[in-house]
This record gives structure tokens, sequence and C-alpha cells, in this order.
């Protein structure tokens, strides 16, 4: 029984399950933390090599900048630029920012170590739902996998930063765990507090409502009646109507700000950012060396060959609706190209075919491909982050 499991059961009983839960993650918390931390090490050494200061990176660049300003002053702020662009701080969604500015209300944090407070802390919660999933389908061995995978990826420097794919992966990820496991009130709140963190929230309501509908359906052709199959999974209704409540209603809010029912759209042109179906993908690898071009396209088949494998392997469907609605949004949408491996990030359930090859493996020889990405992640993160990195 996982932690989400032991909301079902009271008292000593309740805490006893989160504990046994806790200790059988522990060897993937440890594991996560550990690489994790080797990025923040080599990125320590390497910007004191450039006169850069590590925790400047972490706290003061690009998203997280707006995301402090948000904490601090509200919404509000614009930026007009010569060409033409508005970036409105609309675009960025509340929850992060929220927090951030109780936390530094109740400690001597400032709003930016806040967040990097939140981002560490969420970071570890989303490993341990990687865990709790990938044990849950395939065995301790493949959820200590998921989450050190999860933890190497080439953009996982990322999870460590101030910004909202931690946070919002902690939540997507044990919402989607909950609709797994059929604690659908778990899932449609957890997927409503996703709303409100990343605009990809809208795949974690599509993972619950897909995953209701898929349930409901199999107990109609099962010749069970509505109101049976209902009584039958308690909290599934309520669930489906909280899923989409933080989402919408952010969504709905800046509308109403904004005098227009898109205003959250418009808010989102004005950055550039929109949804096209991939031609502006398309269009920039063309206009790539076609070398570069031709390796760009092998990873996006790679990661889509991943989602596949996934699905005919028989993934639940709440992973395998959350991970392609994830992935198609960060494939379709227009924008800077160089976002795109931040934006699918959170996409974890593509880890899992590559988690459960590494958990059949002998631990030495799994652990040796494992500390060789992690050391990638590390240098990589690094050189990113002093660089252009992450915008």
């Amino acid at each position: 029984m996982n932690d989400l499991a032991s909301a079902a059961v009271p008292g000593r009983t309740r805490a006893a399950a989160l504990q046994g839960a806790l200790r059988r993650a522990a060897p993937a918390l440890a594991a996560y933390a550990a690489i994790r931390l080797l990025g923040v090490a080599v990125l320590a050494v390497w910007s004191a090599a450039n006169g850069k200061d590590w925790h400047t990176l972490l706290t003061a660049r690009w998203d997280s900048l707006w995301y402090t300003r948000v904490a601090e002053q509200g919404y509000g702020y614009t930026v007009h630029l010569a060409n033409g662009d508005v970036h409105s701080n609309l675009a960025f969604f509340p929850l992060l920012p929220w927090l951030e500015q109780g936390l530094a209300a109740v400690s001597p944090l400032s709003a930016a170590d806040a967040g990097l407070a939140v981002a560490w802390s969420a970071s570890l919660a989303a490993a341990w739902a990687l865990y709790a999933t990938g044990e849950r389908l395939h065995g301790p061995r493949a959820g200590v996998a998921l989450a050190a995978l999860w933890a190497a990826l080439p953009v996982g420097i990322v999870q460590s930063m101030a910004y909202s794919e931690s946070l919002f992966t902690a939540l997507a990820a044990w919402g989607v765990y909950a609709a797994v496991t059929g604690r659908w009130v778990w899932a449609g709140a957890l997927a409503s507090l996703a709303g409100l963190t990343r605009p990809v929230g809208a795949a974690v309501v599509a993972a619950v409502w897909v995953a209701a509908a898929v349930t409901v359906w199999n107990e109609r052709a099962a010749g069970v009646r509505l109101r049976t199959a209902l009584r039958t999974h308690p909290g599934m209704l309520t669930g489906v109507l909280l899923a989409p409540l933080g989402w919408c209603g952010y969504f709905l809010w800046v509308g109403a700000r904004q005098g227009s029912l898109t205003g959250y759209l418009d808010v989102q042109g004005g950055w550039g950012n929109g949804f096209d179906g991939g031609v502006a993908f398309v269009r920039f690898l063309w206009q790539l060396p076609p070398l570069a071009g031709l390796g760009l396209a092998a990873g996006v088949a790679l990661v889509i060959w991943l989602y596949v494998r996934g699905v005919r392997r028989g993934q639940p469907v709440p992973l395998a609706v959350y991970g392609g609605v994830v992935l198609l949004l960060a494939l379709t949408a227009k924008g800077y190209f160089g976002s795109k491996p931040r934006l699918m990030m959170p996409a974890y359930p593509l880890l899992l075919p590559l988690a459960v090859g590494l958990a059949k493996w002998r631990p030495v020889r799994s652990w040796l491909v494992i500390g060789l990405v992690a050391a990638g992640s590390a240098v990589y993160g690094a050189f990113w982050l002093n660089g252009s990195g992450p915008p």
C-alpha cells in the first residue's frame, strides 16, 4: 500500500502504511537526491569557474524571475518588446507564486529562495510518485529506476530550479497514480491543483476524465447499470467534477481580466506561444543543417516510439492518456524550440519502458548505466545553465 492508498485507512494503521510506503521508496528517493545533488555540485563548480553564482542561476533567471515577481507584486506586470511582442505575467499559472508568497511570509526566506525550497521538496515528492507507479506496475526495481532516470534527464537541472516543473510533476504523478488506483477524489483534487500550476495541467484532467469514462464503459459493457457503477466506484463523480476546476478557473479568470473568453490564449500569443499542430516545429527542423535536422528528428521519433512501446505493453489508461497529451502539447506548440525538452520533462510515462528494461539487468550493470547518464546530465545541465539555459 502506498501513501495515497493509506488515505482510506484510519488512525495508526494509516500512519503505519505511510511509514511503510516511505521505507520502500527510500532507495528511490536516495538515488534521486544523489543524482540531483551531483547536478547542483557540478553546476556550482562550473559556475565558479565562469565567475557566476550557482544560486543565482537556480533562482533568478528566466521564468523564476517572473514567478518571483508575481509572488511579490501580484499580476499585472507587462513588458512590451521592440518586435511587437507583449510579455504579460498572466502567462504564469498561480500555484507556485502562491506557495512562494506563503512560505516567504512565515519564514526568513525570500520569495526566490522559497521557490527553490518548493521546487526541491516537490521534486522529491515527484520521485516518490514515480517510484510508487513503477513499483505498482513492474516491481520495486523498476520504481527505483524510473525515479533515477527522471532525475538524470538531460534537462534534469530544471528540477532543481525555482521553476514550476517539479511542482507540476509531483501533483500530476500523484494525481495519475490516484486514478490508476481508483482513488477518484484524490485524483480530481490533485488534477485541479496541477491545473493551477501549468497550462499542461489539462493533461491530468484528461487522464482523470478518460479513465473514469473507460471505467464506466467497461461496467456498462458488463451489464451494470450506471447508478450501480457509480456506487461501485465511490468518489468517481466528485473526482471528475473537481479535476478541471483549477485549470478552468485560472483560464476564465484571465479571460475576465482581459475582457475576452480567449484572454489566456491572447496572452500566450503575446509571448509567441500557441498551438499550430506542429507546423512551426517542422519548419524549425527544415531550417537546420541536414545532419542536425536528421538527428533531432531521430530524437523525436525515439520519444514517440517510447510512448507507443509503453502503450503496447499495457500501460494503464490514466498513464497512457497523460503521457500522450503532454507529448502532443509539447510537440505541437509553437514558440522557442529550446523549451521543448523542458516541456516534455513531466511526461515521465515515456521512461517506463527504459526503467523496466534496466530493472531486468544485474544491479551493477544497471547502476553503471544510470551513473553514466547522471554524470552526462550533470555536465550538460551546468553547460546549459551557464549558457543559453532554459528559456
